[in-house]
């Protein structure tokens, strides 16, 4: 049943409140991307992807969704539980010992809707890559989602990959960058430029679309609307998704500081004060 902004809104409110909520409550995590991943991973799991929630790791006849950048697990945890993937009061077990709910995604202890170990960089679009190779393989029409950082792409692997899609028309998978030119270590632009992204995926041979609105959902639903529209055409798709990180916290919104601090007991209150609880906290 399709979901209307207002609702999908609503679960966005949720879902930030859970996210600070396990980030302060083991004083450890990554409070900054998973806030500005909220709204795409929302509009992804709750209206764009065909998806079963009877999780299998064959995913076959469904779409599937990969995590890259695996040190935003707290959005990633959140949506899965409010998605009906396990129960949210396991969220209360985050980054503990024995914890299926680790600091970065693990397969071993089975985790359902977790379908790779992630947060070493670098790695998820190869892993999309050979999933959506194997979709055609097995004549399954279905779409594979992969969601990388922007510091992320400064690692090597992920060019080899992205020469690698266009050259093999790998045309049933759609990258998504979360373009918030913000790091560990400060402002990508800094650290290490990554100068015209959206000439670079093109030079690569990728269709490109740019979401200049990357925390509203209305603008989030359209550009997945313009990027399935060029699926199927030879070549792979590239979503450049403006975010901000830490949004919907202000005082986590504008600093890379927040990228992997934890809030204290007044600054917890001060974050939930800004998202009202709509579904109920765990």
């Amino acid at each position: 049943m399709k979901k209307s902004i207002s609702e999908l809104n609503s679960i966005v409110y949720q879902v930030r409140r859970d996210i600070v909520r396990m980030v302060h409550a083991c004083q450890s995590g990554h409070p900054g991307g998973s806030l500005g991943c909220t709204e795409l991973l929302v509009a992804l799991y709750f209206e764009v992807m065909n998806r079963k929630t009877d999780f299998d790791l064959d995913g076959k006849r469904e779409d599937l969704f990969f995590l890259s950048n695996g040190h935003i697990s707290p959005v990633f945890y959140s949506i899965l539980a409010r998605a009906g993937y396990f129960d949210v009061s396991e969220l209360a077990t985050f980054r503990k010992l024995g914890s299926r709910l680790q600091g970065h995604p693990t397969t071993h202890d089975g985790l359902p809707g977790v379908r790779i170990a992630s947060g070493s960089l670098g790695q998820g679009l190869s892993v999309a890559i050979g999933a959506a190779q194997a979709k055609k393989l097995n004549n399954d029409d279905k779409i594979i989602y992969v969601l990388m950082g922007d510091g992320e792409l400064q690692e090597g692997q992920i060019w080899e990959a992205a020469m690698y899609a266009p050259h093999n028309k790998v045309d049933n998978l759609i990258a998504i960058i979360d373009y918030n030119g913000a790091q560990i270590d400060g402002a990508t632009k800094d650290v290490l430029s990554l100068g015209d992204l959206r000439a670079k995926w093109l030079a690569f041979g990728w269709q490109v679309v740019e979401i200049q609105s990357g925390n509203d959902i209305t603008a989030i639903l359209a550009g997945f609307t313009q990027a399935k529209m060029q699926l199927n055409h030879g070549v792979p798709v590239v979503i450049l998704l403006h975010s901000e990180m830490g949004n919907g916290v202000n005082f986590m919104m504008g600093s890379h500081k927040w990228h992997g601090v934890a809030p204290n007991d007044e600054q917890l209150t001060a974050a939930l004060e800004q998202n009202q609880q709509t579904l109920g906290d765990y």
